[in-house]
């Protein structure tokens, strides 16, 4: 079965619109396990606009399926790793004044430095993850970095779902299919949803994981976040 990581960091944005600590982004991940969840994602950026660094610290004891921080390895983003020592940490190219993340790495110009900085996580016993966009060269890339596994940018593949091209799964597969082959795990997330994450799940081949967050939170709203996990999990098994 693929495992369900829930991606939190909405929470974290609904709590800091107003102040003070509802919701609570601590027992909302204490629930989403109970619920069924295998893991707990966040993803902290600079400015702390949701997922705040101390959230990562509160989260650490309380984590006890799998804990994924996904970022851009700034300095303050390693230092955080490796005081936490999540199960994986997940590196996202992101600028900082992306909305959101909207690119995988480009793992030739930035081997040197993924190499790097993957090394400093696999000294301390840290699973790694590089957020890629589905291109075999991009893939190869990704290999000799060092990284344990990629996680497949999923946006375009959800848009192209959406409007009804399921053929836009095919970068995705070949992608996967290669990762494989390089003894690399296979990882994704970005814009996967109810609608579409039975699709993608029975045609990615080895899919080991999926980290959702905004689509999830958004569909609780209307089914409730308990039924909402099952729901993922009935479509992921």
């Amino acid at each position: 079965m693929t495992k369900l990581s829930v991606n939190i960091n909405k929470i974290a944005t609904l709590r800091n619109s107003r102040g003070g600590s509802m919701p609570n982004v601590v027992q909302v991940a204490k629930d989403v396990q109970r619920f069924g969840a295998h893991g707990v994602t966040i993803h902290p950026r600079p400015d702390e606009r949701h997922i705040r660094y101390q959230d990562a610290r509160d989260l650490k004891p309380i984590v006890y399926t799998e804990f994924n921080i996904e970022g851009n390895p700034v300095q303050k983003f390693i230092d955080l790793v490796l005081e936490v020592k999540p199960t994986q940490v997940t590196l996202v190219p992101d600028a900082d004044d992306a909305l959101t993340s909207n690119a995988g790495w480009d793992t030739i110009k930035h081997r040197d430095f993924l190499i790097e900085v993957i090394q400093e996580f696999k000294r301390n016993n840290i699973r790694t993850s590089i957020f890629v966009d589905p291109i075999l060269s991009m893939i190869e890339g990704a290999k000799i970095t060092g990284t344990d596994r990629i996680e497949l940018y999923t946006e375009e593949f959800a848009h192209q779902y959406s409007i009804g091209n399921k053929d836009g799964i095919q970068p995705y597969i070949e992608a996967a299919v290669l990762s494989n082959q390089l003894g690399m795990g296979v990882n994704a997330g970005h814009d996967l949803s109810l609608d579409n994450i039975q699709f993608f799940k029975e045609n990615i081949p080895d899919l080991l994981e999926v980290s959702i967050g905004h689509a999830l939170v958004c569909e609780s709203l209307y089914l409730g976040i308990e039924n909402v996990v099952n729901m993922y999990l009935h479509k992921l098994k």
